[in-house]
């Protein structure tokens, strides 16, 4: 598939991982309503091709991402300037979309394990994104902040769902509401990332994080693993988890990737997975319709 041409991004798949660059460095890679779209579209891709075993999110320069870009200065989260109203299309109810949580549901509903490898600053948006991402790595130079209370609005991107799940509702409350910027190691133990690694060492990481998945996983499982887990997250009872593990493991079982996982371990060889994400995802969800995280 050809790596199409963004704006705001850098999109390169090689050997099986997909790595998408957050690409302002100029401006600290602050979010736009460009960067919004380009970012929809880039999952879409993703998703739609084979190719991509694993995703690595990363940004350009010296931030992750800056968060909402403020050229439009006091007007920026108003929802009459030109600014916000290209960014948050759309209504729920009677209500516009915000943009981040376009993203962020995006991002949800992704078929690929998705990987933060934080390189810098990551404040409001540049924060929230990676909420829904699998798994967080950091540079040890990496800073955090969820800074909506200081610039008086409210925390977005769906991050009232995301973040006390991740980090629990006390340290998820305290970031909300001191709105502090704070760094990697407090993120680390907090829990929000995974682990910490000196700036040279942190995309190597990510990619031999992103290798391991995509050299030993059936990619089929993998995509339904995610939506599994993270939709179960929000489940009311286990009895949920057990109604839908119970259709997959049925629908996998019978599959050509069980026979070669199987196979694959008893022979002592690299397995080598037939199914694909694009045409063997099983339907698990018949109340909520084929494949509704599509």
């Amino acid at each position: 598939m050809t790596a199409p041409a963004f704006e705001t991004l850098l999109y390169v798949v090689e050997d099986g991982i997909a790595t998408i660059t957050l690409n302002r460095p100029d401006k600290l890679n602050a979010f736009t309503a460009t960067m919004m779209a380009e970012l929809i579209k880039v999952f879409d891709l993703t998703d739609a091709d084979d190719a991509v075993r694993a995703v690595i999110v990363t940004g350009a320069g010296r931030a992750f991402c800056a968060g909402a870009d403020l050229s439009a200065g006091g007007a920026t989260f108003d929802r009459n300037s030109p600014q916000a109203v290209e960014r948050e299309q759309g209504k729920v109810g009677d209500v516009y979309r915000d943009g981040g949580g376009r993203v962020v549901l995006r991002i949800y509903e992704s078929l690929k394990p998705i990987i933060a490898a934080v390189n810098g600053a990551a404040v409001g948006i540049g924060a929230t994104m990676q909420l829904p991402m699998d798994i967080r790595l950091a540079s040890a130079e990496a800073r955090f902040g969820f800074v909506f209370a200081r610039r008086g609005i409210t925390p977005e991107a769906c991050s009232s769902w995301f973040l006390p799940r991740l980090v629990g509702m006390q340290t998820a409350l305290e970031w909300c509401f001191t709105g502090r910027v704070f760094g990697a190691q407090e993120a680390h133990e907090r829990g929000l990332v995974r682990s910490l690694h000196a700036p040279e060492d942190l995309l190597p990481a990510a990619r031999a994080l992103a290798r391991e998945i995509a050299d030993n996983a059936a990619p089929v499982s993998v995509a339904l693993s995610r939506q599994l887990l993270w939709r179960m997250a929000g489940a009311d009872h286990p009895m949920e988890a057990h109604k839908v593990d119970s259709r997959a493991i049925q629908a996998r079982g019978a599959a050509a990737d069980a026979r070669e996982g199987v196979s694959a371990f008893l022979e002592k060889r690299p397995p080598t997975y037939p199914d694909k994400v694009s045409t063997d995802l099983p339907d698990i969800w018949p109340e909520w319709g084929e494949h509704p995280f599509r």
